[in-house]
């Protein structure tokens, strides 16, 4: 029978997707392997290969589609002797989606049911998803659902052998006749507390009628930016860390390294500096290396350090792994590439999740100092602003300049508390005041 194509889950968080290019088209014969699609996440564009080989009998996506759910039906494969007049584009809607697994799942269960689930369905439409007693819903195929609804017999208590549990049609015809229940008048529902919230839409909307504006609409990253730093704001319990950092040590020694290895076309930033000067203070505070894992702290042994990345529309944060063992120039080379296929939304998923703490650098932008949000499950990010000239008292009491660069560490104090972060960001300006420190 016809194979369907499902909007696959890209990364672990992804629900739903946009199908921005089709690469292949109606008639276009494909192998496992091949190229299909590519596919947006909130994060990235990616290319998306075929599992199975056959024919594209029919798209039932359109391109440029947005919001399409994981595991609606995108598109249907024909093998040899089929014909695309057996197709069912029921599912070429995510709304569809349940019923067109539930379908395939059907048919799944033997040759009877495949024939007579199409027939059926055209006579008689199957009875709506079932819901147990708790107000979960019940996974059953409209087939099992049609029998058991003829034969009266309560879906709560079949016990399903199909995918995932699903109850099948030899789950019904093998069940004891136990009648339904009726049902019970459920006990009116206590309202739950409304989560704060800002005016809606259409009332912000209107206060603003009679001026000119233009509506903006949310592409998915910014709606998963959003979402997410809401959640981090209102959940992690967040409190602050200040300090100055004299750089005038740094800015020469990059200045001979940066001459040294001119020959080799390497450049190094401070930024460079600032990473490899995190991922070195996370080995030494091995207590701040950690992340929150909801019941658990996670402690890792590794420096794996996400950088801030901005991009049109919005934000993100590569993440470059063993960052305490790799040299100057391997971690500049490496933040440069993540950059520059961050801005073109290139990167994979493994590219841009995980990580303990992050690094935030306005610095470049003229910014003196920010605050920035923990970017879960980190226990930390560091806010970089500019280095400036600045007045200061030097050790030996006279009043000098020195260029000076102010950093905020925003921590989770469910992970790390006041005492030990201040080791960490003691560690971070010790290594950046003394950066020949770092290459011993």
């Amino acid at each position: 029978m016809p194979t369907e194509i499902l909007m696959p889950a890209l990364s672990p968080t992804m629900e739903e997707g946009t199908l921005a290019k089709w690469l292949v088209k109606e008639g276009d014969t494909v192998s496992s392997g091949d190229l299909i699609a590519e596919i947006e996440t909130d994060k990235a564009t990616m290319e998306f290969e075929a599992v199975d080989e056959g024919v594209v009998g029919k798209i039932l996506i359109a391109e440029g589609s947005e919001g399409v759910k994981v595991n609606t039906p995108i598109a249907v494969l024909l093998e040899d002797g089929e014909s695309a007049d057996d197709i069912d584009t029921s599912a070429a809607t995510p709304e569809a989606a349940p019923a067109a697994d539930a379908a395939q799942e059907a048919a799944s269960e033997g040759g009877s049911d495949a024939a007579a689930a199409p027939a059926a369905a055209s006579a008689t439409p199957a009875p709506a998803a079932p819901a147990a007693a708790d107000g979960s819903r019940i996974f059953a195929s409209p087939l099992a659902r049609r029998i058991a609804a003829d034969k009266g017999l309560d879906l709560a208590s079949i016990k399903g052998s199909g995918p995932r549990g699903r109850i099948i049609k030899v789950d019904v015809e093998n069940a004891t006749a136990a009648p339904k229940a009726e049902a019970q008048a459920a006990p009116a529902a206590t309202p739950a507390a409304a989560a704060p919230s800002g005016p809606s839409a259409d009332a912000v909307a209107k206060m603003y009628e009679g001026r000119t504006f233009e509506e903006v609409k949310l592409d998915g990253m910014r709606k998963t930016i959003a979402a997410r730093l809401t959640e981090a704001k209102q959940t992690i319990p967040h409190f602050y860390l200040r300090r100055d950092i004299q750089l005038d040590a740094l800015l020469k020694f990059r200045s001979q390294l940066n001459k040294q290895l001119e020959p080799r076309g390497v450049k190094l930033s401070v930024n460079d500096f600032i990473i490899k000067a995190v991922a070195l203070a996370l080995q030494s505070v091995p207590d701040a290396n950690a992340v929150w894992a909801g019941d658990r702290v996670l402690k890792m042994k590794a420096s794996d350090v996400a950088v801030a990345v901005a991009i049109e529309g919005g934000l993100f944060t590569p993440v470059l792994q063993d960052s305490d063992m790799k040299s100057l120039s391997a971690l500049s080379a490496e933040m440069k590439d993540l950059a520059t296929r961050a801005r073109d939304r290139k990167l994979a998923p493994h590219e841009y999740q995980g990580g303990s703490f992050a690094i935030s650098n306005l610095g470049m932008f003229g910014i003196d100092n920010f605050d920035a949000i923990v970017n879960p499950p980190h226990a930390g990010i560091l806010a970089v602003g500019s280095g400036v000239k600045k007045p200061v008292v030097g050790a030996d009491g006279e009043l000098t300049v020195a260029t000076v660069m102010s950093v905020t560490m925003s921590v989770d104090h469910r992970v790390i508390d006041g005492a030990l972060g201040a080791d960490l960001l003691k560690a971070i300006v010790d290594n950046l005041e003394n950066p020949m420190v770092m290459l011993a």
